[in-house]
């Protein structure tokens, strides 16, 4: 069974640490879902990584005490892990867990699932990620997360480009200069005798 439990500002502002996890987690409230919250780390080392995220979270679900996941985009898993005066037992699942989750499990509470944003993800797609994943209405597990996301941009890449490849075409068929007339310059000289003053003047 999963939990949501929100992150008030009030929680954010009491944490200590100078670089404070990039967390977002589900309303108070919503349907049980797939993923329980966005966590998006700076990098791919759980002892640096971690102790941060127990912070925060242990005041809202109880103790953690145990995390797993899945080794794929970890290069190191550590067994435990120092976190808020406590030790955090890491484990991993290759096949049984998806590889954009981080499994939590606290002491008396239960266990909850957010989705791992990539540390070298763009802040702009993070921060749909983060919005996707909280959404009440979500349905997708960590990696359909991922892959929509990866849609989503690419998506946005492709109509930009488009964009300005038309830009450009239009440019280079005279559009810029219809826009800018002053700036045009005339293919034609007109050549005409040039007036003389009038005799007696």
């Amino acid at each position: 069974m999963t939990a949501t439990i929100p992150l008030t500002p009030a929680v954010e502002e009491r944490t200590p640490s100078s670089s404070p996890p990039r967390l977002v987690l589900a309303p108070a409230g919503t349907a049980p879902a797939l993923i329980d919250g966005a966590w998006w780390p700076r990098s791919r080392d759980l002892t640096a990584e971690l102790p941060a995220l127990v912070e925060v979270l242990d005041p809202l679900w109880g103790r953690i005490t145990q995390v797993t996941v899945n080794p794929t985009f970890w290069p190191v898993i550590p067994r435990r892990v120092p976190a808020h005066g406590h030790v955090v037992h890491v484990g991993w699942f290759e096949a049984e867990q998806d590889p954009h989750k981080l499994l939590l499990l606290s002491y008396t509470v239960g266990r909850w699932d957010l989705l791992v944003i990539p540390p070298e993800t763009a802040p702009a797609t993070a921060a749909r990620l983060m919005a996707t994943a909280t959404d009440p209405a979500r349905s997708l597990t960590a990696t359909g997360l991922i892959h929509e996301a990866e849609r989503f941009r690419a998506a946005a890449e492709a109509a930009a480009d488009s964009d300005s490849f038309r830009e450009a075409v239009w440019d280079s068929e005279g559009g810029h200069d219809a826009r800018h007339p002053a700036s045009r310059t005339s293919d034609r000289t007109v050549v005409g005798p040039v007036p003389t003053p009038a005799e007696g003047v």
